[in-house]
């Protein structure tokens, strides 16, 4: 089921994108490594539901052939039938959690380069670091230690600009630049500047206009997205925006929901066992059919659930973690009505 999966979703994104990439004129390898690099985050993303559809084709399946009647008689109950598939699953939330912190944010990020470079034909001067922003434009080098795209502001900004010979001409840091619709203003910095005996001169200010040619637009189109950062890497970044004073749920939001969407594949179990048992008539296709109605509506709550918490509404721990309460509370709910 996950091989099946995974080639439907790779399949459907092929097909969307195919025009673009003609369009853009990439090459044939640009292509294939571009879905070679999402491969990984695909299936991550396809076991969750593959792990419910096999649960619940196997246990349609035995009680099609009475098996489970038979297991029944014995004296086994429902859950000592699913406790050996519960640990197993375990496994698969632990190979889960450790894919996405160590395979995933490299080709997600390989991925989207690929996308953003080859594709939407964006400046490939943008790249990252750990958690800062590099960029380099002309005869400059932008080193933005934090960007809040939502504010268009910058924390801790140094800005580099050379001659011809790329000797450093002039270099000017400040604690803070606001975007003011035209220009970045710069607040609490310093200004280098070479003079014309090859000394450097010094200068602080409160308050400087920089006349640049990039705008905030420039640095959102490259934004890191979660897929390409671990937990930890996550929990890092909001930690330095905390300290900076800027608002970091949506990073809290994200780290918590890396945590938490790996556990949905043994919660999905305690839901796929009865759903299997309780089918009456239409058999394994119905239940398969409820089973991904099942899984678009935990899409749907859980994003619900990430923007209630991107906007303040929702503590972000609780955000990330609301769609796996409710659905675990539906599976031993239903387990126990099952039981009945």
């Amino acid at each position: 089921c996950e091989a099946l999966f995974a080639f439907l979703f790779l399949t459907v994104d092929f097909l969307q994108k195919i025009d673009n990439f003609i369009e853009a004129k990439a090459t044939k390898a640009a292509v294939l490594l571009y879905f070679l690099y999402k491969a990984p985050f695909i299936m991550v993303n396809m076991v969750p539901p593959a792990v419910l559809i096999s649960v619940i084709i196997l246990f349609t399946s035995m009680k099609k052939k009475n098996e489970l009647t038979a297991l029944r008689t014995s004296g086994l109950s429902l859950f000592m039938l699913s406790r050996t598939m519960m640990l197993g699953s375990l496994f698969i939330v632990v190979g889960m959690f450790l894919v996405s912190e160590t395979v995933v944010p490299y080709t997600s990020s390989k991925g989207n380069t690929i996308w953003n470079v080859d594709v939407q034909k964006q400046d490939p001067g943008l790249f990252y670091g750990k958690e800062e922003i590099w960029y380099r434009g002309g005869n400059a080098i932008y080193w933005i230690r934090q960007f809040n795209p939502k504010e268009k502001t910058m924390g801790y900004p140094s800005f580099y600009f050379f001659d011809s010979a790329f000797r450093v001409v002039k270099r000017i840091e400040g604690r803070k630049a606001v975007w003011d619709g035209s220009h970045w203003r710069i607040e609490n910095g310093i200004i280098q500047e070479l003079t014309g005996d090859g000394q450097y001169g010094f200068t602080k200010f409160e308050a400087y206009s920089l006349d640049i040619r990039e705008t905030p637009e420039t640095f959102m189109r490259g934004t890191r997205k979660p897929e390409e950062m671990s937990y930890w890497q996550l929990k890092e970044y909001a930690e330095t925006v905390r300290q900076e004073g800027y608002n970091n749920a949506k990073y809290l939001v994200d780290m918590n929901i890396k945590l938490a969407f790996p556990f949905i594949s043994l919660i999905l179990l305690t839901i796929g066992i009865p759903l299997a048992l309780a089918v009456k008539k239409g058999g394994t296709p119905l239940a398969v059919s409820v089973g991904m109605a099942v899984c678009f509506l935990y899409v749907l709550i859980l994003g619900l659930a990430r923007s209630l918490g991107l906007a303040g509404v929702l503590p972000p721990l609780f955000s990330a973690w609301l769609a796996n309460l409710l659905f675990l509370f539906l599976g031993i709910y239903m387990m126990i009505h099952m039981e009945r």
